[in-house]
């Protein structure tokens, strides 16, 4: 087996995803493509089996074994011990407080070193420059738009969580605004009834007036949201990404109407590679260590995965 293969790991709040990577091409191994629904409010023991069930569905697939893993996880999250502390986020409380690299390694058998994590968002990024929108820029912001809200800087190549979910933003926190939650809550408060989520709510539109409004709400929410990042950190890009950015064509025209109003004319850019740019940033924690450990790859190569050119 290459060792430039690297099995990379997507966690959302409603599903993971799983293909190995291999980060001297930038491609990913096809028939290694696993992607599963899962229960973020089931015990810790299920939601632990489901994630490793689909980590050696993948492997077995491409018939490989024993390569290293990377994972994008989202937060609030110790990274680097691997320990969990999502709470009061509708998603995984079952695992708070607890060592998630431990008990992965423990029920794939493998050595705890071999797993390295990366909030979600900060994954994303690094996809999005090793292969995406954010290719060729110094300075970028990150965000992923989901049943939360994902945030990562991105300066000269280094990579980190912005964490901006909980930044004051109108009444509250920015996630009560830009994420899942809040579409479901403001549909509701019109008198638009229950839906499941934004795709369910965007299947509603054009018909719907009202679904209609919210997501032109959520665009101006989006916006004025963005342009308070871009005036305080001065990206030379803002990349969106997440589940309800397939959405973007029922709210973006209202996102950039507001960045228009304040003279903002920094480029939006939708993620390249989709849901695949977390699986690239996720392979690509490992990156360092491969080419250290010796792999033939070329200079061109090398340089995509370093600092981003002007």
């Amino acid at each position: 087996m290459s060792t430039s293969k690297v099995l990379g790991i997507d966690i959302g709040g409603s599903h993971i995803t799983a293909a190995l990577v291999d980060v001297h091409t930038k491609k990913i191994v096809p028939e290694s493509y696993v992607r599963r629904a899962v229960n973020a409010a089931a015990p810790a023991g299920e939601i632990i089996r489901e994630w490793t069930e689909v980590f050696s569905q993948s492997m077995a697939a491409a018939r490989v074994t024993g390569v290293k893993i990377g994972i994008a996880m989202p937060g609030p999250f110790d990274y680097e011990k691997g320990i969990s502390f999502m709470k009061g986020q509708d998603k995984y409380e079952a695992l708070y407080g607890l060592s998630i690299k431990s008990l992965l390694a423990a029920e794939l058998g493998m050595f705890e070193g071999n797993i390295r994590m990366m909030n979600d968002a900060s994954c994303y990024l690094n996809g999005e420059m090793i292969a995406g929108a954010a290719f060729g820029y110094h300075r970028s912001i990150g965000i992923t738009l989901g049943t939360g809200l994902g945030s990562a800087w991105n300066e000269n190549g280094e990579i980190t969580d912005a964490d901006l979910w909980h930044s004051p933003f109108k009444d509250g926190i920015a996630e009560d605004y830009l994420s899942t939650r809040w579409f479901i809550r403001y549909f509701r408060e019109l008198g638009g009834g229950m839906v499941r989520d934004v795709k369910h709510l965007a299947e509603l539109t054009p018909a719907n007036e009202t679904a209609v409004k919210v997501f032109a709400e959520f665009g101006r929410n989006l916006g004025h949201f963005m342009a308070g990042l871009i005036q305080s950190k001065k990206p030379g890009v803002v990349v969106l990404g997440g589940n309800i950015a397939k959405a973007g064509s029922l709210f973006m025209k209202q996102a950039e109407g507001v960045l228009s109003d304040r003279s903002i004319k920094t480029p939006v850019k939708m993620a390249k590679l989709g849901e695949h740019a977390a699986l690239y940033g996720a392979a690509g924690l490992w990156r360092k260590d491969l080419y250290a450990g010796g792999n033939q790859v070329s200079a061109g190569n090398v340089g995509a995965y370093s600092k981003t050119p002007e």
